[in-house]
């Protein structure tokens, strides 16, 4: 789509920048700095460093940011637990930036992703404090550095070993086991700079209604100046297709619709994931360009018709893979961009149409390949690491800023086509009793706070278990039941409104199920690992991680994942499932794929049978 100018180049910045492309696609700004590459660096493994003078010395080594320490790519490799881990640079702000608004020109400055708690210093002032290891944050410079200047960015981490925190599948005990991982500490995606006005354009919140072909474009302002004025403009590969202006002296968040003429509407979706540019400008009284962004749309709706979940008013039956988002060299990072573009190819060539990200944020830049790719994803968050914290009946501990970075993820991604629901927890696994619990608070908490901030999407309120919410958008469950006649059995109950739910021997952990859609987000998880396979019956998870009896052979594998996959497919009351999972990682054997993306069985076989139509669609198919 080259209408679509959305990876400017950065400013000069430094020799084999790593990770160097655009970091933010849907909010593009023409000048920025990519501030990847070399780093200062020192381990602080007891926290002292403010006491020993790191926030003020040279730091004694060096890292390339941004890998975590604990990776290979950034140069160091220390897998131990890192309680904290100091950063810093000196950065030459570009002189020519003082064109954007002369004194009145802000510097930003940009942290796509830093784990766990983070405090920024340039030369010497505070400029940030952050809490939480998926969400993006950002200082504002102003005052502190300007365009010309010079200046020492530290930045230090904190990450520390017992804490109630969210952590994904981070390993809370030191070796990898079972299906946690390698730990990923400090900065883990790209820092950058950008420079804007003092009154300037915020990240629009980009809303498609497929019933009236129109766009809501709702444009957040730093400040209202008198006389401004904000325009949208949508455009295809044929040139402009809509343009919209308002005033922007009056409400701080100005509110645009953009209707598609009838003989340019074309729908986003799976095979056909078309998008529309979209450039916003915020406009003096005189007409001249304060800030403007350039960015992308697609117009796609998702609806709940009793059981079915559809898709542009039609069931599309989400064949979806668990993607874990690790790489063996570079941890939650990806060590490229075209890393995340050829993880959804593999989906795609396995006849996945979709992804559940599954136990961490994704990097942005994945969103953007799945939006041009007609990929179906689930944004999730990275719960685990509040476990085990109290009594049966209370061990889930989790804590505020749960919410406060779910909603920062949230309004990063809500205009991403390819997302088509929103899933804040997973595997809340607590007794449900007749007290009240924090467990209970937070999972309601997550839920309406995704409500209100996108009531365009389902929710599903907890992946599998804890269902805590009654009204939850969507139920599912997830069962790692090896024999393809015992599943059947254990899914039959769905057509009498009594659907498979999770429980701890014969505790409930779930409100009860209400006639929602429903879907088995987690299946599978066949061991298969070919050159271990003659010496691998049972199932050791603690070095081999799969589920059930392992497989002998190739040909096993095939028979049980067609076995399996079929009673879903065949299913006219389900809307989907998630299979486990994309890749192996680590210990995990369980995957399509190797851990480095290599072939290890016959993937043209598992895209035939995915290739079936389900029975949904075809009961969708009959009703035309």
């Amino acid at each position: 789509m080259p209408f679509l100018p959305l990876d400017p180049p950065s400013a000069p910045g430094g020799v084999d920048v790593p990770r160097p492309e655009y970091p933010r696609p849907q909010v593009v700004r023409e000048r920025w700095l990519n501030l990847n590459g070399t780093w200062q660096f020192e381990l602080d493994r007891g926290d002292s460093g403010l006491e020993r003078g790191l926030r003020e010395r040279p730091l004694s080594g060096s890292i390339t940011v941004p890998f975590a320490p604990e990776s290979e790519l950034s140069g160091i490799g220390d897998t131990d637990f890192l309680e904290a881990v100091w950063y810093r640079r000196e950065v030459t702000v570009p002189a020519e930036w003082a064109a954007v608004a002369g004194d009145d020109t802000h510097v930003l400055l940009h942290f796509g992703a830093v784990d766990h708690d983070t405090t920024v210093w340039v030369d010497g002032t505070e400029v940030v404090r952050h809490r939480g290891g998926f969400s993006p944050f950002t200082a504002d410079l102003h005052g502190v550095a300007a365009p010309g200047d010079t200046v020492t960015v530290v930045v230090r981490a904190r990450d520390p070993r017992e804490a109630r925190q969210a952590r994904g599948k981070q390993a809370t005990w030191y070796a990898n086991t079972h299906c946690q991982y390698t730990r990923t500490t400090g900065i883990w995606q790209t820092v950058w700079l950008e420079p804007v006005p003092g009154a300037h354009l915020r990240r629009p919140r980009v809303t498609p209604h497929v019933a009236s072909s129109a766009f809501d474009v709702v444009l957040p302002l730093t400040a209202n100046r008198p006389g401004h004025t904000v325009t949208a403009t949508l455009t295809d590969a044929d040139g402009v297709v809509a343009t919209e202006t308002a005033r922007a002296d009056v409400d701080l968040a100005p509110a645009l619709r953009v209707v598609v003429p009838e003989g340019r509407v074309r729908l986003w979706g799976p095979g056909d994931p078309h998008l529309y540019g979209l450039r916003v400008e915020l406009r003096d009284g005189d007409g001249a360009i304060v800030d403007a962004v350039e960015s992308y749309a697609g117009l796609r709706s998702v609806a709940i018709d009793g059981q079915a979940v559809r898709i542009n008013g039609r069931s599309v039956f989400q064949r979806l893979v668990l993607d874990q988002g690790y790489w063996p060299e570079s941890l939650m990072t990806a060590p490229s961009d075209a890393a995340l573009v050829r993880d959804i190819e593999l989906g795609l060539e396995a006849g996945f149409n979709g992804a559940r990200l599954h136990q961490k944020v994704f990097e942005e830049r994945f969103l953007f390949h799945a939006d041009r790719l007609g990929y179906l994803v689930w944004g999730e968050f990275g719960d685990w690491g509040v476990s085990g914290q109290g009594t049966v009946g209370h061990n889930q501990q989790p804590t505020a800023s749960f919410t406060t970075q779910w909603l920062e993820v949230l309004e990063r991604d809500h205009s991403h086509p390819s997302i088509i629901g929103w899933c804040p927890l997973n595997e809340t696994h607590q007794d449900l009793h007749d007290r009240m619990t924090v467990l209970d608070d937070v999972t309601r908490g997550m839920f309406l706070a995704t409500k209100l901030a996108d009531p365009s999407r389902p929710v599903i309120d907890a992946s599998g278990y804890a269902h805590r919410v009654l009204e939850t958008d969507v139920w599912d469950s997830h069962s790692y039941e090896q024999d393809p006649e015992r599943f059947a059995r254990q899914m039959a109950g769905l057509a009498d409104g009594a659907p498979y739910e999770n429980r701890r021997e014969d505790a409930a952990m779930s409100v009860p199920y209400r006639g929602q859609p429903y879907f088995v987000s987690e299946y599978g998880g066949i061991w298969w690992n070919p050159e271990a396979a003659a010496a691998a019956a049972g199932n050791d998870t603690a070095e081999s991680w799969g589920y059930g009896q392992r497989v002998a052979d190739e040909e096993e594998f095939h028979a049980r994942f067609r076995g399996l996959t079929e009673v879903l497919l065949g299913d006219p009351l389900m809307f989907g499932y998630c299979y486990t999972q994309l890749t192996d990682v680590f210990q995990e054997q369980n995957g399509v794929y190797r851990f480095d993306r290599s072939e290890k069985l016959d993937v043209a076989r598992v895209r035939e049978v995915q290739q079936q139509v389900a029975a949904v669609e075809e009961a969708d198919r009959a009703a035309v």
